[in-house]
């Protein structure tokens, strides 16, 4: 049996190795830094509009029973201010929301100049 047989062949490509020595560390590190940035970029959206969605229903829920709740202390306070019957206060508080409507829809935007009023 040939004795240079058993040797390796210094013609085949060997791989590198990293010259620090810790290569098992760094390449554990750029598997958790990739799964971590190949989460973020999926989970971590899906996360933000998740809760964006549920605070902002939330919000608007409890925006609608806030303002439930003011017009009818508004209109408890009003009969017992007024010296009528509860229909008085029941037409001011229909006039003051009538008035902030027309005033919300004169600064809506105007259709465009080119006549297509549709909302397409």
């Amino acid at each position: 049996m040939d004795p240079n047989a058993l040797r390796p062949d210094p013609s085949k490509a060997v791989p590198s190795v990293p010259s620090t020595g810790d290569w098992p560390a760094q390449a554990a590190d750029l598997i958790v830094n990739t799964v971590g940035a190949v989460r973020d970029r999926t989970t971590g959206t899906i996360l933000t509009v998740a809760r964006v969605a549920v605070f902002g229903i939330l919000a608007v829920v409890l925006g609608v029973v806030v303002i439930v709740l003011t017009i009818i202390a508004l209109i408890r306070l009003l009969d017992v201010i007024l010296p009528s019957s509860v229909w008085l206060p029941y037409l001011v508080v229909g006039v003051a929301s009538l008035i902030g409507g027309l005033l919300v829809f004169r600064r809506r935007n105007p259709p465009s100049a080119s006549g297509n009023t549709s909302p397409r």
